[in-house]
């Protein structure tokens, strides 16, 4: 960045993250086809820049796994592991053990030769983790991303381990009610900065992905748009996006309306609030403004609220959309006039 660390990004500063931002959804659409997917690209961007993790949720073969790859491919000289749950996955082979070695640090092939225990990484040890099928892992498997997810480290053997620089986690989710899958925990769903659901492509689109495989042309094929450094310039960025005193309010008083509605067992915990902003502050540089605004807010309430909220079960045992709750909760509350009168304490 060309600014101090407590100053707003300056313009170059909105100019390049613009630029790198643009051609890096430029890439993975060329591969990702669909106006509704692309919207998707550019919300995961947003989550890769916010520091945040999405979580995406749809029927097989939409393409949930080959758009994680997608992103992950255009970044030079980051660390890119996926991981396939399944229901025999165990909590180490996702975080990694302590293993018994000998005096030169090999593993000990017998009691005899253990010297000492050291910590072996799992796959969860790099920037940008692809967690596959994530609900056909057991609840135990997991609740062994809690902590990674929350804190980027993973605790072994009472020492903290931390995990790479920038660490982005890209889950995908069958339906719940495809056989052979687990829900996710609530606590687990709130880690997710945004749930996103792909969709089918439209006819033009769905006509260029039969083409591409007809070429067996797959994500591989993607050009490297940023490296690792630039990323974390980008990410610093975002970090300076100004969120006013309006905004915070805006956030807060939608988060309290979101508890106290009718139709919503849950609301909105503060960790939601914190992930809506974060995520606006990614927009917001996106479109090369140095402040968040109210719209930057509403733009993002579905896919960073929804999946937080429990709805209330009415009498015939069914709950409203989520969605449309989300909605209904950002209707009730006025947006900032601009001029700092309406939340003025």
């Amino acid at each position: 960045m060309t600014t101090s660390d407590d100053s707003a990004p300056t313009r170059l500063d909105l100019e390049y993250f613009h630029r790198n931002f643009e051609a890096f959804t430029t890439s993975v659409c060329s591969f990702i086809r669909g106006s509704k997917q692309r919207n998707s690209v550019r919300l995961v961007l947003f989550c890769l820049f916010a520091e945040g993790h999405v979580l995406l949720e749809d029927r097989p073969g939409v393409a949930k796994t080959s758009l994680a790859k997608s992103i992950a491919q255009s970044v030079k000289d980051v660390v890119l592991h996926r991981i396939q749950f399944t229901p025999d996955l165990m909590p180490s082979d996702v975080t990694g053990t302590m293993v018994p070695v000998d005096p030169l640090g090999r593993w000990a092939k017998s009691e005899r030769e253990v010297t000492r225990f050291t910590f072996r990484k799992g796959p969860i040890f790099a920037n940008i983790v692809i967690a596959d099928e994530l609900n056909r892992a057991s609840p135990r498997t997991q609740a062994a991303l809690l902590e990674v997810m929350a804190e980027s480290q993973v605790t072994a053997d009472g020492q903290d381990h931390r995990v790479p620089d920038p660490f982005l986690c890209i889950a995908t989710q069958n339906p719940v009610d495809q056989a052979g899958t687990y829900a996710l925990p609530l606590a687990q769903m709130d880690r997710f900065m945004m749930r996103l659901d792909l969709g089918y492509p439209d006819r033009d689109a769905e006509m260029s992905i039969i083409a591409d495989a007809a070429r067996r042309r797959d994500s591989g094929a993607l050009p490297q748009v940023v490296d690792r450094h630039q990323l974390l310039e980008m990410i610093d960025i975002v970090r300076h996006v100004v969120v006013n005193e309006e905004i915070r309010y805006y956030v807060v008083d939608i988060a309290a309306a979101s508890r106290e509605h009718p139709g919503i067992e849950v609301g909105m915990s503060p960790r939601a609030g914190i992930a809506l902003t974060l995520a606006a502050q990614a927009r917001a540089a996106s479109r090369m403004s140095p402040m968040v605004t109210a719209d930057d807010i509403k733009a993002l309430t579905v896919p960073v609220l929804a999946h937080r909220l429990v709805p209330r079960v009415n009498s015939e045992g069914r709950a409203p959309d989520p969605s449309n709750l989300v909605r209904d909760v950002v209707a009730s509350v006025p947006p900032p006039d601009g001029w700092g009168t309406r939340y003025r304490r």
